[in-house]
């Protein structure tokens, strides 16, 4: 164990959840997977990050099972015979290195243009069909559109059960397509999916249900949920935590089991007269255990969501997240980029072998493994 950051490497359980310690690896997008599916390079690449002492793996963000859920190419999807029989093999992979997996179920909303897999001619999804704020320029989602949406996670739920997986992480962030009906400026509904913040939360609330519906009460969702959107950096979905209680508390209740609280440096407070990062304001809120992520591991933040292409950087020391998950702050840690160029990261920690880490360079991404 390290003595410089021992609470890394603490068990965590929560249920039947079990992990070795407290490093997540965080969900990237790579567009690496040619004809939507896990090759051998993707499974490696899972695997050997399992073999380097990562506690849990979440993986990059998954397609469901709905024609406008894809915004990128060559992403994987979370349907179909193929791609499930491939992410099968992944998690044997990971499994049999002693390691945890999830995958991050996604669907990308009106960030999709026309042109994307599976089939070129269908537009983006969005609760009011806005792109942008006054910019009302894709598919406005019906009362059928959203039911169908809430299937397909659920059923990507289930596979993924099927499939043996950990748990499953819900994406509703990042001004994706859950994040879209969190958000006033791109969702002007005014029926029960629209208007208030608590409406707002439906969307989200109603496919954390319906997951637990499907898969029962021992299997773990994720949601992963942010303030900033890559659409606005600065985008706030609560100003204060009274606004951010009224927002968590009906994602509470539908079940969400862990809150992925995605900042894009986990050092900085979320409000005013507080250090509390979102991590720790949501674990405060809610009492449930908590993700904090954000150039940890590294000195500065990616480029933007959904691209791979990431900022370079240089390591850094873990002193301050350590501290805050001493204090309690937040459970567990998610690492991006610093895993990229160190597969052994977590293992290279946990021995103290911090001058072997290698700074993040963006050439490393094309290696996969």
């Amino acid at each position: 164990m390290s003595a410089q950051y021992p609470c890394l490497f603490e068990p965590f359980k929560l249920g039947a959840l079990e992990l070795p310690n407290r490093i997540v690896m965080a969900p990237m997008t790579r567009t690496s997977s040619p004809g939507n599916f896990p090759n051998q390079k993707n499974i490696d690449y899972y695997k050997r990050r399992a073999e380097g002492g990562v506690g849990l793996i979440i993986t990059e963000g998954t397609c469901i099972n709905h024609p406008a859920a894809s915004g990128y190419p060559n992403v994987p999807f979370f349907y179909g015979e193929k791609a499930l029989a491939g992410w099968k093999d992944v998690v044997d992979a990971v499994h049999s290195a002693g390691g945890k997996i999830m995958p991050q179920l996604w669907h990308v909303g009106a960030v999709r243009r026309p042109g994307i897999e599976p089939d070129a001619e269908v537009p983006g999804y969005g609760p009011s069909g806005m792109v942008a704020k006054g910019k009302k320029r894709c598919h406005e989602m019906s009362e059928n559109d959203i039911a169908d949406v809430i299937e397909a996670f659920a059923q990507g739920a289930a596979d993924a059960q099927k499939l043996g997986f950990d748990g499953v992480e819900v994406h509703g962030a990042h001004g994706y397509l859950i994040d879209q009906f969190f958000w006033a400026d791109l969702n002007e509904r005014t029926d029960q999916w629209g208007g208030t913040l608590q409406n707002r939360t439906r969307f989200a609330a109603e496919i954390v249900k319906a997951i637990k519906d499907r898969t029962g009460p021992d299997f773990p969702v994720i949601l992963r949920w942010s303030q900033w959107k890559m659409q606005e950096y600065t985008a706030k979905l609560t100003n204060t935590p009274e606004e951010m209680e009224t927002f968590l508390k009906p994602l509470v209740d539908a079940g969400v089991d862990i809150f992925h609280c995605s900042t894009r440096r986990f050092w900085e407070p979320e409000f005013e007269r507080s250090n509390l990062n979102l991590a720790g304001w949501v674990k405060k809120i809610t009492g449930k255990p908590t993700i904090t992520v954000g150039s940890v591991g590294l000195d500065n933040d990616f480029i933007n969501e959904g691209s791979p292409v990431f900022k370079e950087a240089e390591t850094s020391d873990l002193s301050e997240l350590a501290s805050r998950m001493e204090a309690g702050e937040f459970d567990l840690a998610a690492v991006g980029r610093a895993l990229i160029a160190n597969p052994e990261w977590a293992n290279q920690v946990r021995d103290g072998n911090m001058e072997s880490l290698k700074p993040y360079q963006k050439e490393m991404l094309a290696e996969l493994i």
